[in-house]
């Protein structure tokens, strides 16, 4: 079975996604920069989860670019990844309006880990089906920034009932780590590449 169906739709459900997120950002009434502190919160979390969205679907790109083809199991695990990201736009808007809160930070964390943990399960669903010898599989590597990130994840889950600020400042971090997009896969899909 072809990709290219799978590609359309997960590109339509990301921009999706962050198209329902800035939506729920409130308009100031009042033309002053002052008027912007009481949404200050809502932005902050709505940049975070937007950087967050857009690391997911660079990744699925790179991902899918060393992709061949896409059988039952892997467009299951497709929509499982974009089922939890499909929540983030509730979780954003949860957090920026209780942003001292430990159950929005908490739950904005485990939405964005279960996120992670279902990426890497659509990675294993491609390998099973093309093999460690493909071209993602040669590209996959340790997984170390993926490992850590989902350790950042559950640090800050933790962190968010002791105080939420410590968590919303580690998810930062973690995003942090992969504003510079995965070469691995762009080296193993690149013409002359190995394979």
């Amino acid at each position: 079975m072809g990709k290219g169906r799978l590609e359309a739709f997960s590109d339509g459900v990301f921009a999706i996604i962050i198209t329902i997120t800035v939506l729920d950002l409130k308009i100031p009434h009042e033309g002053n920069l002052g008027a912007l502190r009481p949404v200050l919160s809502e932005f902050l979390s709505y940049a975070l989860s937007f950087t967050y969205v857009g690391i997911y679907w660079t990744n699925h790109h790179h991902m899918l670019q060393a992709t061949r083809r896409v059988n039952g199991a892997v467009l299951w695990a497709n929509l499982v990844l974009l089922f939890w990201l499909s929540l983030s736009p509730f979780v954003t808007g949860w957090l920026g309006e209780n942003p001292d809160s430990a159950w929005p930070a908490a739950v904005y964390g485990a939405d964005f880990f279960l996120s992670g943990m279902s990426f890497f399960l659509l990675q294993r669903a491609i390998l099973a089906l093309e093999g460690r010898d493909s071209p993602l599989g040669r590209a996959i590597g340790t997984g170390n920034k993926e490992m850590l990130s989902q350790v950042g994840y559950l640090l800050a889950i933790a962190l968010a009932f002791v105080r939420p600020l410590f968590s919303e400042i580690l998810y930062a971090a973690v995003a942090l780590l992969w504003i510079v997009p995965d070469r691995r896969i762009e080296r193993q899909v690149a013409p002359g590449a190995e394979g």
